[in-house]
């Protein structure tokens, strides 16, 4: 088991970058495969990436695929999203998940640890 807290969100202009954190502070988030999503007002959880539990795979959605990148620090127990290049539809609540299950990475139900959400804001 893990409890996930995601942080790094922020206000940015178009252009600029983020790097979000997802940290357990109970139990080793290494164990599991880790996701990010995220849910914009009105607007469904969608998935945007995906890191396996060794990090040898990702995957990512086609909305930000060259402009995001997944990874993750086993010795810190800490998952990352670093966000370049960043669109105004990229404004969003982002969630860390772990537990995610191959095939279905991108499935939000795949998962069963969540964080709480961090607010991303691209202003155009």
């Amino acid at each position: 088991q893990v409890q996930l807290q995601a942080f790094g969100g922020g206000l940015v202009q178009a252009g600029g970058y983020l790097r979000l954190s997802c940290a357990s502070s109970v139990g080793t988030l290494s164990n599991y495969n880790m996701g990010w999503f995220r849910q914009a007002p009105g607007k469904e959880r969608e998935f945007v990436a995906f890191i396996s539990w060794r990090g040898s795979t990702t995957y990512y959605a086609d909305s930000v695929k060259g402009r995001f990148t997944i990874s993750r620090d086993t010795a810190k127990n800490t998952g990352y999203l670093q966000m370049n290049t960043l669109k105004p539809t990229d404004t969003a609540v982002y969630y860390c998940a772990a537990g995610g299950r191959l095939p279905a990475y991108y499935t939000a139900s795949q998962y069963n640890y969540w964080g709480q959400g961090t607010h991303v804001t691209v202003s155009s």
